[in-house]
């Protein structure tokens, strides 16, 4: 099974969450990451939905009908062209012994310590999901207590955005 990354613009009201997930559920898709925030536009909020999917027409599908909802404004699929980011936030066991050598193996990461504690320090690191698993692999040794992760973030590369023209925008211009 492949998985698929979407960007999906909606209109930032209540139960559009609801719906998409939903739809999703409705089809059999599991959706492995499902990240919802606000955009430039306070009116408007931008799904990013990676979801298992086994093949080109089924995700096809998942496209056409969540254009149909009322609330979506836009769909689009991100390809390997496109930043992806998580957020990783894991507390590790941690001793005056072994701290100075947590704090140098997250430093090769690009992560840094958020809170310290005498028998504990937690770790903030942004990434790839590859990235955030290597990293989470060379801390268990130091034994995790609890980890967890943001789900995917992502926009394509590039000058223009999924925004540049949306539902509202083509309705604008039908009005006109």
């Amino acid at each position: 099974m492949n998985t698929h990354t979407l960007s999906v613009l909606v209109y930032n009201r209540p139960g559009v969450l609801a719906r998409i997930a939903g739809l999703f559920s409705r089809r059999g898709f599991n959706i492995e990451s499902l990240t919802v925030g606000t955009t430039e536009n306070p009116e408007v909020s931008r799904m990013t939905v990676v979801a298992g999917v086994e093949d080109e027409l089924a995700l096809e599908q998942i496209a056409k009908q969540l254009h149909k909802l009322i609330e979506v404004l836009k769909v689009v699929e991100l390809d390997t062209n496109s930043v992806e980011r998580q957020l990783m936030l894991v507390k590790v066991r941690s001793g005056v012994e072994n701290r100075s050598k947590i704090i140098d193996t997250v430093g090769l990461f690009r992560g840094k310590a958020v809170d310290v504690s005498p028998e504990s320090i937690t770790i903030e690191a942004t990434g790839s999901r590859e990235k955030l698993d290597a990293l989470l692999s060379m801390l268990e040794p130091f034994g995790v207590i609890e980890m967890v992760r943001s789900g995917h973030v992502a926009l394509g590369r590039g000058g223009r955005g999924i925004t540049d023209k949306t539902r509202s925008d083509r309705q604008r211009e039908l009005a006109d």
